[in-house]
């Protein structure tokens, strides 16, 4: 799968929270000093080249939306590093991931809920 820059991400991420947006939504999203339009414009053709978007043209302006949706995009990412780094193991990434993240019990026991509704999902 082909995949996003860190900056292509940040645009995404503006798309995909809302219906449809233009680019004037997704400067108007960035942080202080925001980014140039003509910036935007670039990464806004470079991830429809990749074909994550398409938009509709409305008057002078286009309206862009997700052809991916966030978690299909994120799912593969995250697919693609666990074969990658972890001999395609996600008991081994998962392993990696308790241990050597700062997580709070909180979290770790958050975490087992989770995968405890997944087994039991499963099992049905």
């Amino acid at each position: 799968m082909i995949k996003l820059s860190r900056k292509e991400e940040q645009v995404m991420e503006v798309i995909w929270s809302g219906e449809g947006v233009f680019a004037k939504d997704i400067i108007e999203a960035f942080p202080e000093p925001k980014p140039a339009s003509t910036t935007v414009a670039t990464l806004l053709k470079r991830i429809h080249d990749k074909g994550f978007i398409d938009y509709r043209q409305i008057g002078n302006a286009r309206q862009y939306f997700a052809l991916i949706k966030k978690d299909d995009y994120f799912s593969k990412e995250v697919k693609g590093m666990i074969s990658s780094f972890f001999n395609n193991s996600a008991s081994q990434f998962a392993s990696f991931f308790a241990k050597t993240n700062t997580m709070s019990v909180d979290d770790l026991e958050k975490l087992r809920e989770i995968i405890d509704l997944e087994i039991d999902k499963k099992k049905k």
